[in-house]
């Protein structure tokens, strides 16, 4: 079976964020069968690990899960699937399952992880229920996550900050506005502003991280006859791994804070921090030698940050192409397979 055929399999399994049971079912029925790993179920999610003695562990992680989608419109064709989840991130799940099923003496201890509820809120990540079930599962010296990246290393990733800000002003009727004061209309300068924001630079470790600030939520009005007394929106803000959540603050609220009044509320609804790209650790060094590209910033957050977080350098790379990730025309070829496939099986056998 080629690589291609057995991510079409896989995209065939529906497995949207919530509904990862039979996925996590075929990865255990996959790898039970491998004596070499020591296999653990928890909920949907599945982790094997070898248990050599070797001198440091590679994690290498996939979620199982994808957004909502009929994965009965996938179509495989002689180089390439298309499909609900192919790239992200079926593809590399399916190279995932093919290495840890291969009885071989890596150089490294290997733990391969499955995880479900990647693709909705971080609280509901599987990732957490392994750590809050068997935390000594996600124990190792350098992780790789199967993101897609195109067959180059996306190092580190942004934070994501959510911000909603509520503009008070006073309620009247629409046929006497002169009464009250309307507060979607104050949102218009705000909003204003937040378009006008010119994206952040940095460089870090060599890759530069580019933020971006949207409104992303807006809401007010009582009725269609009233001049509304309160208008909120909801501003999302990537952020650079230079970053901490005080300064990401101060960076969003600076855009408007001389628009704000008494009354006013600025909040924080969400905070995912980012994480650098850790390219001076020898494993994520040599995988950039092994792809023979540069390594590049992840554009957007990922659960790379969640093994930064426990002191463990990580990184993105994985199979197919990321801007191609949560559409209707989602792709994977059995060239992309195969590169992603070569570069973690030199990176587990080589010795540097």
């Amino acid at each position: 079976m080629t690589l291609l055929d057995a991510t079409y399999e896989l995209v065939q399994i529906d497995s949207v964020s919530g509904k990862e049971d039979a996925l996590a079912t075929r990865v255990v029925t996959t790898l039970s069968t491998c004596p070499w790993l020591r296999v653990e179920r928890i909920g949907d999610n599945v982790v094997a690990r070898t248990e050599a003695s070797k001198p440091r562990r590679i994690l290498i992680a996939g979620h199982l899960d994808t957004v909502p989608g009929d994965v009965s419109r996938a179509v495989k064709h002689a180089d390439h699937l298309v499909g609900l989840g192919a790239c992200d991130m079926k593809g590399s799940l399916a190279v995932m399952l093919d290495l840890a099923a291969r009885n071989t003496d890596w150089t490294s201890d290997v733990t391969w992880v499955f995880y479900a509820r990647e693709e909705i809120a971080r609280r509901e990540s599987g990732l957490l229920e392994i750590e809050n079930s068997l935390p000594e599962l996600l124990v190792g010296d350098v992780a790789i996550l199967g993101e897609p990246t195109g067959g180059a290393v996306e190092a580190g990733c942004q934070g994501t900050l959510q911000v909603e800000v509520v503009l008070q002003g006073q309620r009247a009727h629409t046929a006497r506005p002169f009464m009250g004061r309307n507060a979607i209309h104050r949102q218009a300068s705000l909003i204003s502003r937040v378009a006008s924001y010119v994206p952040r630079e940095v460089d870090i470790d060599g890759v530069t991280f580019t933020e971006q600030t949207q409104v992303v939520s807006v809401r007010g009005g009582v009725a269609l006859n009233v001049v509304p007394d309160s208008a909120r929106c909801v501003i999302n803000h990537r952020v650079a791994p230079d970053r901490t959540f005080d300064e990401a603050m101060k960076d969003v609220v600076t855009l408007f804070e001389d628009l704000l009044e008494p009354g006013d509320t600025v909040t924080s609804l969400d905070w995912a921090p980012p994480a650098p790209p850790s390219l001076q650790h020898e494993v994520l060094a040599h995988l950039v030698q092994l792809t023979k590209s540069p390594a590049r910033a992840k554009v957007g957050y990922t659960d790379v940050s969640f093994f930064f977080e426990r002191g463990i350098p990580a990184t993105n790379f994985g199979a197919g192409d990321p801007l191609l990730a949560h559409h209707l025309d989602e792709q994977v070829s059995q060239a992309e397979l195969s590169d992603f496939a070569e570069a973690l099986e030199r990176l587990l056998s080589d010795t540097y």
